[in-house]
C-alpha cells in the first residue's frame, strides 16, 4: 500500500471563502444604501465628493505600495472603503482638494507607514477627520438637504456667493448642545432630512447596512449594540435643560435625538467595527462600545465641540491592545488576574516576576 505523507501547517485548519477582498466588498454594497439617500438629499456633489475621495486612497495606496516595494494592495479593496468612510466624514460643500490631502493622511500616514492593513492601530478615515479639522471653518460649512439650487458638482463652493446660506446651516448637535431640542422632527432625523455630513443621512439606512453586514457575518452586534446603548442609556439619565426626573418622554425623546444627530449610527457601525482597530475578544468589544459611547456623551456635554463620535474611537482605538488582554478568556483551573498577582508579587520582591 502506498504510504502519502502529510505535511499539517499550524494552525489554524479552518477553511472559509471570506477573504479581504469579499468582507471589503460586502462593507461597499452596505455603504451603498447610505450613499444613494445622500445623492438624493445633496445632489450630484456628493458624487462628486465621495469619487474624489475614493479615486484619492486607490491612487495612494498604489503609488505608496510601489514606493515601499510592497505588493499591490488595491484589489483587496479597502482602499475603497476608506475612501467612502472618510467621503462620509465630510460635508457636501468641501472644496475637492480636501478629500485628496485626507486621502494621502488616511492611506499614507495613518495606514501604510505603520504596515499596511491589519497593522494600523487608528481607524483610517477617522484620523484623516480629524487631521482635516485644521480647516476648521469648511470641515463646519454644513448644507441644507433638498435645496432648490444644487451645488456645483464640479467647482468648489464660493462661500461669499448666494450659496452662502445654503452652507451655512446648524446641524441638530448644536441645538443640543445648548440644551435644546432640534427644531427638526425626529422623523427627518431618522430619515435623514437635516444638515450635516454626507454620513449623517438615514439612520434607518445605515442600519439596515449594519444588518446587512451582521447576516453576512462581517461583524457582529456586540459593538455597535453596546455603543449605542451606553449613549441612549447616559443621554436618558443625564438629559441637558429643564427635563423633570419623571418626564420619561421628555427624556426619551432627549435620548432618541441624541441617537439619531451626528456620526452616531455611521461610528457605531462602520467605523468601530473596523477589524484592524477593535478587539477581537468578546469581553473587549463590549467594554470597547461602551467606552465609545461614554466618551462621545462626555465629548458632547463637556467638550468644545458638539460632536464626539470620532474622538471617541480614535481614543479607544490607542486601548484596544489592553482590551485584548484583559478580554482574553481564563485558562480552565486558574483563576483570573492569578499571572497578573503573581508577576506584581516577582516584582516587588525584587525577584523577575515568575
Amino acid at each position: 500500500m502506498e504510504r502519502l505523507n502529510l505535511v499539517v501547517s499550524s494552525s489554524p485548519h479552518i477553511r472559509t471563502e471570506d477573504n479581504t477582498r469579499s468582507i471589503m466588498l460586502d462593507v461597499c454594497i452596505a455603504l451603498a444604501f447610505p450613499l444613494v439617500v445622500a445623492l438624493y438629499f445633496f445632489g450630484p456633489r456628493a458624487f462628486t465628493v465621495t469619487a474624489v475621495s475614493v479615486i484619492s486612497c486607490v491612487v495612494f495606496e498604489y503609488l505608496v505600495c510601489r514606493a515601499l516595494k510592497r505588493p499591490p494592495a488595491i484589489r483587496d479593496l479597502s482602499a475603497v472603503v476608506t475612501g467612502l468612510l472618510l467621503a462620509f466624514c465630510l460635508p457636501v460643500a468641501v472644496p475637492l482638494w480636501l478629500p485628496v490631502v485626507g486621502a494621502f493622511f488616511a492611506i499614507v500616514v495613518v495606514k501604510q507607514l505603520y504596515g499596511g492593513l491589519g497593522k494600523n492601530f487608528l481607524n483610517p478615515a477617522l484620523a484623516a477627520r480629524a487631521f482635516l479639522f485644521s480647516w476648521a471653518s469648511i470641515m463646519t460649512s454644513w448644507t441644507n438637504p433638498m435645496l432648490e439650487q444644487k451645488l456645483n458638482p464640479f467647482l468648489s463652493v464660493d462661500m461669499t456667493s448666494a450659496a452662502t446660506d445654503a452652507v451655512s446651516a446648524a446641524t441638530p448637535l448644536k441645538a443640543l448642545k445648548d440644551g435644546l431640542l432640534p427644531e427638526a422632527s425626529l422623523w427627518q432625523m431618522f430619515r435623514g432630512e437635516i444638515a450635516g455630513s454626507l454620513g449623517e443621512v438615514s439612520a434607518v439606512l445605515i442600519l439596515f447596512g449594519g444588518l446587512y453586514l451582521i447576516v453576512r457575518k462581517v461583524i457582529t452586534p456586540r459593538i455597535p449594540l453596546s455603543f449605542i446603548g451606553t449613549v441612549a442609556a447616559l443621554t436618558f439619565l443625564f438629559p441637558k435643560g429643564d427635563i423633570a426626573w419623571g418626564d420619561w418622554a421628555a427624556r426619551g425623546e432627549w435620548a432618541l435625538y441624541h441617537l439619531l444627530s451626528g456620526g452616531l449610527m455611521l461610528g457605531a457601525v462602520f467605523m468601530a467595527t473596523d477589524y484592524s482597530t477593535s478587539p477581537v475578544t468578546k469581553r473587549g468589544q463590549i467594554i470597547f462600545g461602551i467606552g465609545c459611547g461614554a466618551l462621545t456623551v462626555f465629548i458632547r456635554y463637556f467638550g468644545g465641540y458638539p460632536e464626539g463620535v470620532c474622538y471617541a474611537i480614535l481614543l479607544m482605538n490607542t486601548t484596544v491592545w489592553l482590551l485584548d488582554k484583559t478580554g482574553l478568556p481564563r485558562r480552565f483551573g486558574v483563576p483570573r488576574f492569578d499571572r497578573f498577582r503573581a508577576h506584581f508579587r516577582g516584582q516587588t520582591e525584587g525577584g523577575n516576576g515568575k
